[in-house]
């Protein structure tokens, strides 16, 4: 079928993910069709949290968490508490992470996907296409053809059909993906299978839940407590064994739960009542030729740790700057092979961690949890009931300097003064390719070769101060106000990092030397013809 429209890139679903990454290319002056089978903006909640990575992401275009009216965070922490309400795990969930955002926020999905797409709708290379789907896949050396439908549960049987050519197609259409059975990926699937009911909460008035963020972990029944964004609550209850997942999602059997909570119908409304099932798998290949996958059509993870939502929010920017540079023929598509062995490798360690969790969690015989909260309570007492904080996770094997300390990791990230403006690096600096040196000038130590490639990929250098010992003003980009960059360089012994257009480390360097070496290595992982 001869195509219809042209696009550099085709992106299939308009969630999140897809919107994210059509606003990501789209605002780099890419030409995006972005495909959305439904024709409105799905009205009930489902993530309501995100980590300090996801709001650095959004800082990106304008959406600071720290002064949303859609979005909120506790400055307090997050507790596991037993049947008797004694704490069995503490989380450092109020500090300010290393990347210089909050560990952890909370939105109503809605409103944040409803912001993305008003966003998007601001970009005038970004297409949006609702009420289709994709019903055909066909792609070879030249491009991807999408074959397009008008959804049938909305028009009928005898809608419109589309042919659409793109250069490339990203599959970011849920669990149930098209794009992903298309490309014939198979689907690792770990066997792991609890249901929950969800209930999303309006309450009237004044309520207030104090710990705001907490999970009981009674095998009565295993509970979890946390804010829903501004003005909303959500509970999470264990099906227990033998219960019918029909009968608990009703109305009556939601008030009836929440009765210990003090919520009934007339001081709250009942946004949502749904049993999901949670689960945890992940898809074997994320990329298949100019064919790519992300988020729930490539990973699936128990709530747990929250991470789900803002794995997808990972892919879309580790996505994006590989195929901005792509389609302006920067570097070869071979690139995306990267993108599918550095994600994978993270989204594993959060599908494993958050299965843990579970296997914590969602524990129902009385013998086990008594035995669980023992040990817990041990080892909570042992480091003096100090919250524990999360990890730095390294990306699976890519575009990245393994021998480099920190390299692979999201960077850190400090509050900096340039020409007047002091902020985060991110919106002081910018983004993209940059190579930093402390009280070191790396334009100074790079061959005019180096500085070129480094030019080709639109990156920079900056010379940044230190707080306390740097050089005359003149001769920095930008001063570490409070000393962060000096800390942590002097933790990994650094004077350079080399940072990602995705604000992950492709290098760190101590010498001269090894910056000039590691940044030869980055533009050979680049495939970059010198």
């Amino acid at each position: 079928m001869k195509a219809e429209l042209d696009t550099d890139i085709a992106i299939i679903g308009a969630g999140p993910v897809g919107t994210l990454l059509a606003i990501l290319l789209g605002k780099e002056g890419k030409q995006v069709t972005l495909v959305e089978r439904w024709p409105t903006i799905y009205d009930r909640p489902r993530a309501v949290t995100m980590d300090h990575e996801v709001a650095r992401i959004l800082a990106t275009f304008g959406i600071d968490c720290n002064d949303d009216a859609a979005i909120q965070y506790h400055e307090e922490l997050y507790y596991w508490k037993n049947a008797d309400l004694e704490d069995l795990q503490i989380v450092d969930w109020k500090s300010v992470s290393s990347s210089g955002w909050r560990v952890t926020y909370w939105f109503n999905q809605p409103e944040l996907e409803a912001r993305l797409l008003e966003i998007a709708a601001t970009i005038p290379t970004i297409k949006l296409m609702r009420g289709w789907e994709a019903v055909g896949l066909m792609q070879d050396q030249q491009g991807v053809v999408v074959d397009l439908q008008e959804t049938e549960e909305i028009v009928g049987p005898n809608g419109q059909r589309h042919s659409l050519k793109a250069s490339y197609l990203a599959g970011c259409d849920g669990a149930n993906s098209f794009v992903r059975e298309a490309l014939g990926i198979e689907v690792v699937d770990q066997g792991y299978f609890f249901d929950w009911l969800i209930l999303d909460m309006i309450p009237k008035g004044d309520y207030k839940v104090s710990p705001a963020q907490w999970q009981l972990c009674d095998p009565k029944r295993p509970t979890t407590l946390v804010p829903g964004g501004p003005g909303r609550r959500r509970w999470e209850f264990m099906v227990l064994p033998g219960e019918s997942v029909e009968e608990i999602a009703k109305a009556e059997s939601a008030w009836k739960l929440l009765e210990p909570w003090g919520l009934h119908p007339d001081n709250a409304t009942l946004e949502r009542s749904a049993v999901y099932r949670f689960q945890s798998r992940w898809a074997k290949q994320w990329q298949v030729g100019r064919c790519v996958i992300a988020g729930d059509a490539a990973h699936l993870m128990p709530p747990f740790a929250g991470e789900g939502m803002c794995a997808g929010f990972r892919d879309a920017v580790a996505l994006s700057w590989r195929l901005n540079a792509i389609i302006d023929g920067k570097i070869p598509d071979s690139n995306l092979v990267s993108y599918e062995t550095e994600r994978i490798h993270h989204a594993k360690h959060y599908i494993d961690f958050s299965q843990q969790l579970g296997k914590i969690i969602c524990i129902t015989n009385e013998a086990e949890a008594a035995e669980r909260d023992r040990v817990m309570k041990a080892e909570l007492a042992a480091r003096n009931n100090e919250p524990i904080t999360g990890d730095l996770v390294h990306l699976g094997p890519g575009v990245w300097c393994e021998e480099s300390p920190g390299a692979g990791e999201l960077s850190t990230q400090g509050i900096v003064e340039a020409s007047g403006n002091r902020g985060l690096f991110d919106q002081v600096v910018g983004q993209g390719w940059i190579i930093v040196g402390l009280d070191a000038d790396p334009a100074k130590t790079m061959s005019s070769s180096q500085l070129a490639i480094l030019s080709y990929l639109d990156g920079k250098t900056i010379t940044l101060g230190s707080k306390d010992n740097s050089p005359a003003a003149t001769e920095c980009d930008a001063i570490d106000v409070e000393g962060t960059y000096q800390a942590w360089l002097s933790s990994i012994n650094a004077t350079y990092f080399v940072l990602r257009p995705d604000f992950y480390l492709a290098a760190t360097a101590s010498t001269e030397a090894e910056l000039v070496a590691r940044f030869d290595q980055i533009i050979g992982k680049l495939q970059i013809s010198v």
